[in-house]
């Protein structure tokens, strides 16, 4: 498995992660009361800072691992590699797109800010995700 390859990897499986734990402690938050009554901010800010460190210390540990096993192929990237990250951006930013337009529309209808944040949240979550199965199936399969 490649560098690039890698850090993708590190990156959705912690994506996955923290929206399904965020989701969670969310729920638990709210004990079958109104999600807009929970003290959402906090919450999400944790759950953002925590994930990206996370996904950085995975990444390192994960390349340490990899460059005992296999020195030379280190930090390498190739064409094939910037050709899919373009790839994967193209779709990441098809999504952010849409979550943007759903803000709009929610912010159009004066909707709560817990929901205009919560769209925009997992439009971020769904880009990141898509993206990076988007970004695998590539590496997997072939562009």
């Amino acid at each position: 498995m490649v560098y690039e390859e890698r850090n993708v990897w590190s990156g959705l499986i912690v994506s996955v992660v923290a929206i399904t734990v965020y989701v969670v402690v969310v729920l638990r938050q709210a004990g079958g009361g109104p999600l807009t009554a929970v003290d959402w901010v906090p919450i999400m800010l944790w759950t953002i800072g925590i994930s990206i460190a996370v996904t950085i210390v995975v990444s390192i540990l994960w390349g340490i691992v990899a460059g005992m096993r296999e020195p030379g192929g280190v930090g390498k990237s190739d064409i094939r590699d910037r050709d899919i990250a373009r790839m994967g951006t193209r779709v990441e930013q098809a999504f952010l797109a849409i979550a943007g337009v759903g803000v709009l529309l929610l912010c159009a209808v004066r909707a709560d800010w817990f929901w205009i944040a919560h769209t925009m949240f997992f439009g971020f979550a769904v880009a990141a995700i898509v993206a990076g199965i988007a970004r695998i199936v590539a590496y997997r399969r072939g562009l």
